[in-house]
């Protein structure tokens, strides 16, 4: 919620250049007397080969074969901080949890973490487009949210969440939808309220729905000193409950 994918070879060095040879020459007058009255040619004297300059180009390196394309299935997880992993290092949100429970299982999917931190239902649907083109096979939803603790009316709440649901629908993704809640101290009819939207969107449009009750896991100190993004702890539980509940959909 409110607070992210040569070496090169030595030149030769310059000392080489003391290891040229060097001919020795003798006094050549009377052995050019003797030759003449043999009817012999002048030897030929050869010369010292001198080593390549260091400063010679060399061959350019070749670059490195590009890496293999991900040919798995992608599992896109749009969300917020909480998908994001705010306040943790990389590697710790539950996105990653889920690779690496996909991965202990034998699955082959590719799970891409599409969390930004702040973001509402509004800024998802914003983003929709660009995590649709990596057509994904399963869209996992966890927006809301930052709607909730703004105070942001229910209704464009529903309305943002619902077309993201249809969207997705359309492109041929499986849609999961992650149920939120909010802080007791928001009041228990706007709260009811809030949790009850995803129930009934998940019902209209026959998804998934994954109870994310970030209460269940903040009783173990499973949570961050704000009281509302999970520590790696948190993440961790929240990776495999979420991951639990996705094998059934492979």
């Amino acid at each position: 919620m409110d607070t992210g994918a040569a070496t090169g070879r030595a030149a030769p060095s310059s000392g080489n250049i003391g290891h040229m040879k060097f001919i020795r020459y003798f006094p050549v007058a009377p052995l050019l007397g003797l030759l003449a009255a043999c009817g012999e040619k002048e030897p030929e004297v050869r010369r010292a080969e001198t080593p390549a300059s260091a400063d010679a180009p060399r061959p350019a390196a070749q670059p490195a074969p590009p890496a293999a394309a991900d040919s798995r299935p992608n599992i896109a997880i749009l969300g917020d901080s909480i998908t994001a992993g705010h306040g943790l290092e990389p590697g710790h949100s539950f996105p990653d949890v889920v690779q690496r429970e996909i991965d202990a299982r034998g699955l082959r999917y590719h799970v891409v973490n599409a969390g930004v931190s702040g973001d509402t239902t509004s800024n998802g649907l914003d983003r929709l487009p660009s995590v649709l083109a990596m057509k994904p096979e399963i869209v996992l939803i966890e927006l809301g949210g930052n709607d909730g603790l703004r105070g942001l009316p229910i209704a464009s709440t529903r309305a943002n969440l619902e077309e993201i649901i249809v969207t997705s629908q359309k492109a041929g993704a499986k849609v999961v939808l992650a149920g939120m809640t909010l802080p007791a101290n928001y009041g228990v009819d706007y709260v009811r309220q809030f949790e009850k939207m995803y129930e009934d969107l998940a019902r209209k449009h026959n998804v998934k729905l994954i109870p994310f009750r970030l209460d269940l896991i903040g009783g173990g100190g499973g949570m961050l000193r704000d009281g509302i993004h999970p520590n790696k702890e948190g993440q961790r539980m929240l990776g495999q409950h979420v991951a639990s509940e996705l094998f059934p959909l492979k």
